[in-house]
């Protein structure tokens, strides 16, 4: 897929392979507001994880930067994540939203995370330049409800552990993202509750640059026959 590569001297377009793709869950710095996350999917029916992290293998094609995907009725729901990848011997960081289906996560989490497209932005900032400022970035997402928008998570990236963790963590890639590797990090309380939404756009703002990545796209539902 076609990725813009944001460093200081400019932006750089090329053709990147994403062929490894793992989804961090319950990952959490504060125990507190990760019990509020798991406390929220436990009320959709959703089983506790019998660790944190966990680490979620799901195929690297289900990653797509179009604006639409489609879904199977309105059981499912967007969330947003920072992303980070490998590419070009260089670590970077974007956006993300693990769309998951609720109904099939309370039968099993690791197969809800299979069946839905996993919508990323195509612009990826050099970690290096946020690296050392990386605790002011700021996550956002917004939803489209009774024609209105609405903010549906909002909060800064410490409320996840910090993303060299959970990649020194990752057991089956050796504590280290492959090339061509994306990992999604994990997410934020949803106001309100987890819920369906035709429209789900997100972003990563970085207030010490003042920039920010944005991305968003329309769930179209697919009828439901039996």
């Amino acid at each position: 897929m076609l990725l813009n590569f944001i460093t200081g001297a400019g932006k750089v377009s090329r053709d990147t392979a994403i062929s490894h793709a793992v989804i961090a869950g319950w990952t959490g710095r504060d125990r507190e507001a990760m019990e509020k996350h798991i406390a929220e999917l436990e009320a959709l029916g959703v089983p506790r994880p019998a660790a944190t992290p966990m680490y979620y293998r799901v195929a690297a094609a289900r990653l797509t930067t179009r604006d639409r995907i489609e879904v199977s009725g309105t059981d499912s729901s967007g969330e947003v994540e920072f992303v980070m990848l490998r590419a070009g011997g260089q670590l970077w960081v974007g956006i993300g939203s693990d769309h998951t289906d609720r109904k099939v996560e309370t039968m099993g989490v690791a197969i809800s995370k299979q069946l839905c497209e996993k919508p990323i932005g195509a612009d990826w900032w050099l970690f290096d330049d946020v690296a050392a400022h990386w605790d002011r970035l700021l996550l956002r997402a917004v939803i489209e409800e009774d024609g209105q928008r609405v903010t549906y998570q909002e909060g800064p990236v410490t409320a996840m552990r910090h993303p060299l963790e959970l990649i020194a963590g990752y057991a089956d890639g050796g504590g280290a993202l492959p090339e061509g590797g994306a990992m999604f990090c994990g997410t934020l309380p949803a106001h309100g509750g987890i819920r369906h939404s035709p429209r789900f756009d997100f972003e990563l703002h970085d207030p010490v640059l003042d920039r920010t990545l944005r991305h968003g796209y329309r769930a179209e539902t697919l009828p439901v026959a039996g």
